[in-house]
């Protein structure tokens, strides 16, 4: 673990596990046009490793599509059938990022999302949350991100119509965030 090329306060370079159980990566969708459905994948795996210069950093994490959940399970099948998801099918997307950029005061990760077969570069804005000690004597990570696809990009082309109204909006907009844990040195292979 040794300090940066940026200025980046506290930075500490190693790799990272993903703590699933603080970490979400949610979503919001339109729905009929007049409201917006809040919904998130509660299985997340996968790694973040912070390097020398924080520009060459790298994400690669996992989510079981199956997880979905929408705090309504008619939707949320509904979600996991061919007219969506198709998560029999295809069970994960994955998320991998081999570098990050400065855009003016933000970060940006250029990675792949693959989802239903389909990838494509989907940048993430990102925020350093910050490292910290934790209570069961290890270090812990915190970052934030934030992106919006096209559901259609991605072969997920539902289009439900009810009273006129499309059922789901096109646009995605996706929010994660992510505590991680240091790995210890033995563990850094």
């Amino acid at each position: 673990m040794t300090s940066t090329t940026l200025d980046i306060p506290g930075y500490l370079a190693g790799t990272w596990d993903i703590d699933p159980a603080h970490t979400e990566v949610g979503f919001v969708v339109r729905h009929l046009v007049v409201t917006k459905v809040r919904g998130r994948f509660t299985e997340v795996t996968g790694s973040i490793v912070t390097a020398e210069n924080p520009l060459e950093s790298s994400v690669d994490i996992t989510i079981g599509v199956d997880s979905i959940s929408t705090h309504n399970e008619t939707r949320d099948n509904h979600l996991r059938s061919a007219d969506f998801f198709e998560v029999e099918t295809h069970p994960q997307m994955t998320y991998r990022a081999t570098g990050a950029r400065q855009d003016g005061e933000n970060f940006v990760l250029d990675g792949e999302l693959t989802l239903k077969g389909v990838t494509k570069v989907v940048p993430l804005t990102f925020e350093l949350n910050g490292f910290s000690a934790d209570p069961w004597g290890g270090t812990r990570a915190g970052f934030s991100a934030n992106a919006q696809i096209n559901r259609k990009d991605f072969n997920v082309n539902f289009e439900g119509v009810q009273n006129g109204l499309a059922v789901v909006g096109d646009k995605i907009d996706i929010h994660i965030e992510v505590e991680a844990v240091l790995r210890q040195p033995e563990q850094q292979a």
